[in-house]
């Protein structure tokens, strides 16, 4: 036991405190040579916890530590020298065998010769009571070499009492919780507390976006009152909210173990630590312990142009709705994220006119500076010849994921200049209002650009005085409104927190409405409670009074319709589509609206809305036109909303000469509302790991979409048709990554999809009732997920593994409220069931 005591004494033997009262960290005995043994590994895995199905690698050596000088007025004032020796790169995948990437080289080989020299070279280390004061290292040496040095280094900072404190290190300025015990103490490191410079950014909306989660323990083993050991584990996680099957692990260990100590050189004497460092070597410069960036050189990688010309077959019009077409869209959007202004500029100058909107819409989806610069160098506003592009790119920033200042500032002053497009100009002033919104939800409404004065007016936030404007509206307190203007202010009210009395007016104004109006608010009042709606507790309470509630309120007949219904319903998630309908009272569609939100908990994304709106067509069937409306212009139109972005809105027909030119024609083609391609999901997170290795966690998703809608109507058949098309093709690859510099491991998990889904609704009203017929169906869907692992040295020698899953999900109808209609039946077919088996 003697013998045992004086080889642990020799170690980074930390007196405790509490045993010898003059030390609080780590504490060298002098003149002796500590060897150790150190190494850090690294796993990546989609968080089942099997080795078998893991890459990494570790990176391990001999260490040899020395104390070359404390400061004579105090033991916890100490200089100490580091020396990684004999360093190793192997698998940590044993499994592997024969297929190991390291297999048959040695450490030069793999490192390469400068960097392990560079590697090999000292350390100093100045420790103040335990922690850190300077990092000494010598200059110009690889940055990603110097972060594992560092990492190293790191593992020597502790304290021997329980407590939390800020602590800098490789990780950067981070809150740490010590908890000390007879035989150990543990290091609880609050990551997503550490301060360091690192790029990334998220998607604001919940729905899309990604939740991560990390954590940090060191433990400092002891015995007989000495440190003898380290063992430090960092994870980081990821899961997409959406799509939980999006996921993945990064776990990195370290462990530092005293093996022996030798006679060491004696003490260098001297007060000042500034002495001391320029005897032992004059090049030694004090360095930032805290890690530092790095970009590994890409060898072999294609230049902007090349990558264009292999991604531009997959973007052509008719390759649109494939995934791989969504899948080409997101990996150049990721090698235009490096490209400079002349790059991007040089290939949207050269492309052609099929190819360019979608180029247009990669280009500012990349959302960095130079393809912002580039983009509005190419485009012309002043020009009514390509509205197309310029329409593509202005909806391609209101889908900003990250939206900054500068795009805000920069389509201000666009929208103060002159523009060849009307149509243009509305729209950039709707996309200004778009970008103000996210801002503010992301507390960018603190920013100065923010209070310009015009997106002050795009974008009102005075929700209580709208609200009672919205209830003039309704109740018509000073004019009268049209029916779709009522009942969009009552929708508006019924979905914002009503007040017990907002809901009462509501319903004592049922059966004093006009007829289809009557049987509208009736329908979306039931739908509320049926489908269990935030409002549907305010109702119930207003139903208990019998002047609310009775049989002449509640037995008004008619066409008009809302319902609300399941798309998908899951644990974690659920998606939700309702469908109203307005008519006048003669029959003749006012306004269909059919919407799909998503939610993920409480946070909840619009994810489209489409609108078809009508008036002034009784005259075609000599009818009469209900009250507030006998004077309206003969009209048809639609407008959308897309993922919580308005689209500018189009016209069917505006104006009864125009009308008739439509009626004659009769060609009943739809209309598009939206048609490209749109980066809907965007999470970057640069990691620095505690061990010295660079780590990155990316998330993009992407779709084509195309939604279209068209309006028939016949004289001869007395009916109406609405038809509203969404088609779109998905895909999304989450992907995370260790970098060392010299070797590289990687996993990606995707999946990709195309779907459908139309909606139609048909009216004959050559007699009353009216017969309806509504449906909604959506295509069968394949869904395909892949799997991709990889380790790869910088010399270009690698391991690759894939799997891939494919399912069929059955395509459905869904049910919608109809009343009074004998021309359709819907068959509702079963609950949408994937097909088994497969890894996933």
């Amino acid at each position: 036991m003697i013998l045992l005591a004086v080889l642990f004494l020799c170690f980074i033997s930390s007196y405790s405190a509490s045993v010898k009262g003059h030390t609080t960290g780590l504490s060298l005995n002098n003149d002796r040579l500590y060897k150790l043994t150190y190494s850090t590994e690294v796993f990546l895995d989609r968080g089942k916890g099997k080795q078998q199905d893991s890459v990494g690698y570790r990176i391990s050596s001999n260490v040899d530590v020395i104390l070359l000088w404390r400061n004579p007025d105090g033991d916890d004032d100490q200089l100490i020298q580091i020396t990684m020796k004999d360093v190793n790169v192997e698998n940590v995948n044993e499994h592997r065998g024969e297929k190991s990437i390291f297999k048959g080289k040695n450490p030069p080989k793999i490192i390469r010769k400068e960097n392990l020299e560079a590697l090999q070279r000292p350390v100093l280390l100045h420790l103040v009571h335990g922690k850190v004061k300077e990092f000494y290292s010598y200059p110009n040496e690889p940055v990603a070499i110097e972060n594992l040095k560092r990492g190293l280094a790191s593992l020597f900072q502790m304290q021997l009492s329980s407590g939390t404190t800020n602590e800098v290190d490789i990780s950067g300025d981070c809150k740490v919780t010590y908890q000390a015990h007879q035989d150990k103490v543990t290091k609880i490191k609050a990551l997503d507390s550490c301060k360091i410079e690192r790029s990334g950014f998220t998607t604001s909306n919940q729905v899309l976006g990604v939740t991560s989660k990390a954590t940090s323990v060191t433990t400092y083993k002891i015995e007989d009152s000495f440190v003898i050991a380290v063992f430090a584990e960092e994870t980081h996680a990821f899961r997409m909210n959406f799509l939980q099957t999006i996921a993945g692990n990064i776990i990195s260990k370290q462990k530092l173990e005293l093996k022996t100590t030798e006679a060491g050189p004696r003490l260098i004497p001297g007060k000042q630590v500034a002495a001391i460092i320029k005897a032992v070597d004059s090049e030694y410069r004090a360095l930032p312990i805290v890690g530092q960036d790095f970009q590994s050189k890409c060898k072999g990688c294609s230049s902007l142009a090349e990558q264009w010309q292999s991604t531009r077959k997959h973007l052509q019009p008719d390759q649109l709705s494939k995934a791989e077409a969504v899948r080409s869209f997101l990996a150049f959007i990721q090698r235009l994220r490096t490209a400079k202004r002349e790059e991007i500029l040089q290939i949207l100058k050269a492309e052609n006119k099929e190819v360019l909107p979608q180029l247009v819409d990669a280009v500012t989806s990349a959302q960095t500076s130079d393809s912002l610069d580039a983009i509005l160098d190419f485009l012309d506003f002043k020009s009514d010849s390509s509205i197309i592009l310029q329409e593509r790119f202005l909806y391609a920033c209101g889908f900003a994921s990250h939206p900054d200042e500068e795009l805000l500032r920069a389509l201000i002053s666009k929208f103060k200049g002159s523009f060849g497009s009307n149509d243009i100009r509305e729209t950039v002033m709707i996309i200004i209002g778009a970008l103000v919104r996210k801002l503010c939800q992301n507390e960018g409404c603190k920013l100065k650009v923010s209070a310009n004065p015009i997106s002050c007016i795009i974008y009102l936030n005075i929700f209580e005085q709208v609200k009672k404007t919205l209830n003039r509206i309704y109740h018509q307190n000073r004019k009268v409104h049209e029916k779709t203007v009522r009942t969009t202010a009552a929708t508006i009210i019924l979905n914002n927190n009503p007040s017990y009395m907002e809901v009462k007016n509501i319903l004592l104004s049922i059966g004093d409405l006009p007829k289809e109006m009557n049987k509208y608010m009736l329908a979306v009042v039931q739908d509320i409670l049926r489908f269990e709606m935030p409002a549907s507790k305010m109702v119930r309470r207003v139903l208990k009074e019998m002047v609310a509630h009775n049989y002449d309120r509640f037995s008004k007949s008619g066409s008009s319709s809302a319902y609300t219904g399941y798309v998908e319903r899951a644990p974690h998630s659920a998606s939700t589509y309702s469908l109203d309908i307005l008519y006048s009272g003669s029959g003749i569609l006012r306004r269909s609206n059919l919407n799909i939100f998503q939610y993920i908990g409480k946070a909840h994304l619009h994810s489209s809305q489409v609108v078809i709106e009508a008036q002034g067509l009784e005259a075609l069937i000599a009818a009469t036109p209900d009250e507030g409306e006998e004077n309206l212009d003969s009209y048809a139109g639609m407008s959308a909303i897309l993922f919580d972005v308005q689209l500018r809105p189009v016209t069917f027909f505006n104006g009864y000469s125009d009308l008739m030119s439509k009626m004659l024609s009769a060609s009943g083609d739809p209309v598009s509302v939206v048609k490209g391609l749109i980066l809907l999901i965007d999470h970057s997170q640069e990691l620095q790991l505690q061990s010295g290795l660079k780590a990155n966690m990316d998330v993009q998703g992407g779709l084509a979409i195309d939604i279209s809608g068209a309006m028939e109507f016949s004289l001869w058949y007395r009916e109406s048709k609405t038809r509203v098309k969404n088609r779109v093709a998905l895909a999304i690859i989450g992907s995370i990554t260790v970098d060392s510099s010299f070797v590289k491991a990687g996993l990606e998990i995707s999946a990709e999809t195309e779907a459908g889904l139309e909606f139609i609704s048909t009216v004959q009203f050559s007699q009353y009732p009216f017969l309806v017929c509504m449906q909604m169906d959506k295509d069968g869907v394949p869904f395909r997920q892949f799997e991709t692992k990889y380790e790869r040295l910088s010399t270009g020698r690698g391991y690759v593994s894939r799997r891939r899953k494919e399912s069929l999900i059955a395509g459905s109808e869904f049910p919608l409220h109809q009343e009074n209609s004998d021309m359709c039946k819907v068959v509702f077919a079963p609950e949408p069931e994937s097909s088994s088996g497969g890894w996933f």
